[in-house]
């Protein structure tokens, strides 16, 4: 297999600084094992006007059949001259992708103690790489490197035989990249790619490879046209890790649409306390009064929107009025803890046909959540920045639209009686605001005046004549010809 990296460059800035960045002298040839053979680098030219570095790796086939037996394409062929005879010596693949993130570590993560300003800055660059299979075509080619920054990208069609052009292309291409790009961007590109391509991996893909799928991908997956595609080949097709994958690509793109931290989307699990497992009188009393705003209101199909750990949806499972109860979070941890906690894996068919936990948003529009009698927003409004609140109130109330819906959130009045509370500090440390009880209020009656919702407020916890309740709820309800008309 054979892979050259090519860039240009002027006196002033060398193209022989390519060696550094690839931690690589221009003037050595270097060799390096690997599980399968010799990976070894060497510059076919280096001067300050244009360097190139050429990556060659010399495959054992016996290595391969031993090592790779039964693991996938390399060592999987029954008839035994097949084992020795095929493509894993030239074509690139898996293997020259591994002995890339061997060879290549450090440029891969884009670490160069000696320039790391250029290292953070694109570099005119040009890879070839002779023969690379491609299960889809010159087409498939485009469509996976064109989205990624580059300016060309020459997929040619290998034939199969010179002497016989009626027998038509080969799976092979030979691959010209050229553009300006990072040099650590450019060979991650390479690394996820070209087992996609292949469609084959040498070795068994294990959970592991999610992380280093996710590692390599930062950046540029979560946005390609094709990610859906790569995650999948790129895990061998292995639907219980493809799923998790794109769960956490989903978490990527959510956390970049709104400029924040995946962390900080990923939230809703307290990572040291758990609300249900130790006694807090107040959560089983917000509980039982929205239980109770639900009975009340004939409510069958319900939606807890911010669902978090489930103890909501739980609660709701024990009543049998509630016969379609769906849970929403942005976070898959706490989707993952409120299946744990309704042991959702050993429910009977009948209750668990009743429960659906969904991985969305609040402030994007879904319609998976149309057609449902109620929704409840239990403290998940101040979670919030208040910029945001504006696409949650739409989402819900203007897409949704659920005949009822009950919003409860603190009442920041309250929290003077909160001994344990500092002086001006909120409940939760994630919280991004808490209302008095007329800021509360006067965002919901906008809210119900703008969507056609009428509404009532209603105390939860003991209701200090002072400060007030420590729970302030608001219970809305679709006006009647609203209702009609949505039905």
């Amino acid at each position: 297999m054979f892979l050259t990296i090519s860039t240009t460059g002027s006196p002033r800035r060398p193209a022989t600084d390519l060696g550094f960045l690839l931690h690589k002298h221009p003037d050595k040839a270097q060799a390096f094992s690997t599980s399968h053979g010799t990976a070894h680098v060497f510059y076919p030219e280096a001067s300050a006007e244009r360097c190139t570095a050429a990556l060659l790796l010399e495959v054992d086939p016996v290595a391969l059949v031993r090592r790779g037996r039964g693991k996938g394409r390399g060592g999987a062929p029954d008839a035994a001259l097949a084992q020795y005879v095929n493509d894993r010596p030239y074509a690139a693949s898996s293997l020259l992708s591994v002995a890339m993130s061997t060879v290549f570590k450090s440029a891969l993560r884009g670490v160069c103690a000696a320039l790391p300003e250029r290292a953070a800055e694109p570099l005119p660059l040009r890879i070839e790489i002779p023969a690379l299979p491609a299960r889809g075509g010159a087409d498939l080619v485009r469509a996976l490197f064109g989205p990624l920054g580059w300016t060309t990208v020459d997929a040619e069609p290998v034939v199969l035989d010179e002497r016989f052009p009626q027998w038509g292309d080969s799976r092979y291409v030979r691959l010209v990249l050229e553009g300006e790009l990072r040099l650590a961007d450019a060979l991650r590109h390479l690394y996820v790619l070209l087992p996609v391509l292949d469609d084959a991996k040498h070795y068994w893909v294990a959970p592991d490879e999610v992380d280093k799928l996710l590692r390599a991908g930062e950046g540029w997956l979560a946005d390609h046209p094709e990610h859906k595609l790569i995650t999948s080949r790129y895990l061998a097709r292995r639907w219980g890790l493809t799923r998790a994958a794109m769960e956490r690509l989903e978490l990527v793109r959510l956390a970049e649409a709104d400029d924040l931290d995946v962390e900080d989307v990923d939230n809703a699990v307290d990572e040291t306390t758990d609300t249900d497992d130790r006694p807090v009188p107040l959560a089983e009393q917000r509980r039982e009064a929205i239980l109770r705003v639900l009975r009340e209101a004939g409510a069958s199909r319900v939606l807890d929107l911010g669902c978090g750990q489930g103890q909501l949806v739980q609660a709701l499972l024990k009543e049998v009025r509630f016969t379609d109860i769906v849970g929403v979070d942005v976070s898959v941890r706490a989707l993952t803890v409120a299946a744990r906690r309704l042991r959702l894996e050993r429910m009977g068919e009948r209750q668990a046909g009743r429960v659906n936990l969904l991985q969305s948003s609040l402030t994007y529009t879904d319609k998976r959540l149309k057609g449902y009698d109620a929704a409840v927003l239990s403290e998940v409004v101040e979670h919030l920045d208040l910029p945001r609140l504006p696409a949650l109130e739409y989402a819900v109330f203007g897409s949704a639209r659920p005949g009822t819906v009950v919003v409860t959130t603190p009442n920041v009045e309250y929290n003077v009686r909160w001994e344990t509370l500092p002086a001006g500090h909120v409940r939760h440390g994630d919280h991004r605001f808490e209302w008095t009880r007329e800021e509360f209020r006067r965002w919901a009656r906008q809210v119900g005046e703008r969507h056609g919702y009428g509404v009532e407020f209603v105390p939860v916890g003991p209701d200090d004549p002072e400060v007030g309740p420590p729970t302030q709820m608001a219970v809305f309800t679709l006006a009647a010809a609203d209702e009609e008309k949505a039905a």
